[in-house]
């Protein structure tokens, strides 16, 4: 057996990110003591609906800061494998930031980090209306796969889950779980969130944790909640609903990603990695 916990924390997060912590500390203090333990928080969880700029003022170097710290405090302090969904960073382009995924140890150091890829400049009909991502964030250039003991956590971030491509890779690298923090729009919700999350666990054979964000934002801008954590299968284990904040955990054997991948070995199967698709 390859027991661990997995939970996902739903959350309405704000432009405050010391309100935010306090937040995320209060509802993880719900969650059961385990040593093989991963909580994951959605996207925005450090900084979120908060004014123009206010991302790229706060960010930090990656690896220090006070938000990072504050966050890092709560992986030592609850004793399990944290990854913050996404807090802003420094990129390369002083204009812009880098959401990015941080993944923190039981000792509270930062193992993993990942940068989201796919940036959502799209027109929704919602109150929104129009996002443009890209005028403020910079788009990551790297896959991540991070690794501890019998986990394989492949990290995405909300729209990324759009590109199965990116999914295939981290599959292909031995992926049992893939985290999927997201903020996504309740137009876009409705239509495709269930789909897409089930999809990218059956096509990849692993577990799937998504944390979203929920409800009306202080900026007005509304999040469609409902948090999934999906087996391998694509049965949905945990469900959150559309505006609570809450915290989802199910207790799984990782060794069932392996299991039905011998039994199915899609990726071995998959000609378009193979030299003949070259």
């Amino acid at each position: 057996m390859a027991e661990w916990r997995l939970s996902a924390v739903q959350l309405t997060s704000g432009p405050d990110w010391q309100q935010n912590l306090a937040k995320v500390r209060s509802l993880m203090t719900q969650l059961p003591r385990c040593e093989q333990h991963l909580v994951a928080l959605p996207e925005g969880v450090a900084v979120f609906a908060g004014p123009d700029g206010l991302n790229l003022q706060l960010a930090e170097p990656l690896g220090s800061g006070p938000m990072q710290q504050g966050y890092a405090q709560l992986a030592r302090e609850f004793g399990c494998y944290l990854l913050v969904g996404t807090l802003p960073t420094q990129s390369d382009d002083p204009l812009k930031f880098a959401a990015s995924s941080l993944l923190f140890n039981p000792a509270g150091e930062l193992i993993a980090d990942y940068q989201k890829i796919h940036l959502f400049d799209a027109l929704v009909n919602d109150s929104s209306r129009q996002y443009q991502e890209s005028a403020s964030t910079a788009a990551g250039q790297k896959v991540t796969l991070a690794t501890a003991d019998e986990l394989k956590l492949g990290l995405m971030i909300c729209y990324d889950m759009r590109f199965p491509g990116l999914a295939q890779q981290l599959a292909q690298q031995g992926m049992n779980v893939l985290a999927v923090p997201s903020a996504f729009t309740v137009v876009t919700g409705q239509a495709h969130w269930e789909t897409l999350l089930r999809a990218r666990a059956i096509e990849t054979q692993s577990f799937v944790l998504a944390p979203a964000q929920a409800g009306t934002h202080a900026n007005g801008r509304q999040t469609y909640g409902h948090s999934l954590i999906i087996d391998p299968w694509g049965h949905i284990l945990a469900e959150g609903d559309s505006n609570s904040e809450m915290v989802l955990t199910v207790l799984v054997d990782l060794q069932q990603s392996r299991q039905l991948a011998d039994k199915m070995p899609v990726r071995q199967h998959n000609r378009f990695n193979s030299e003949l698709m070259k």
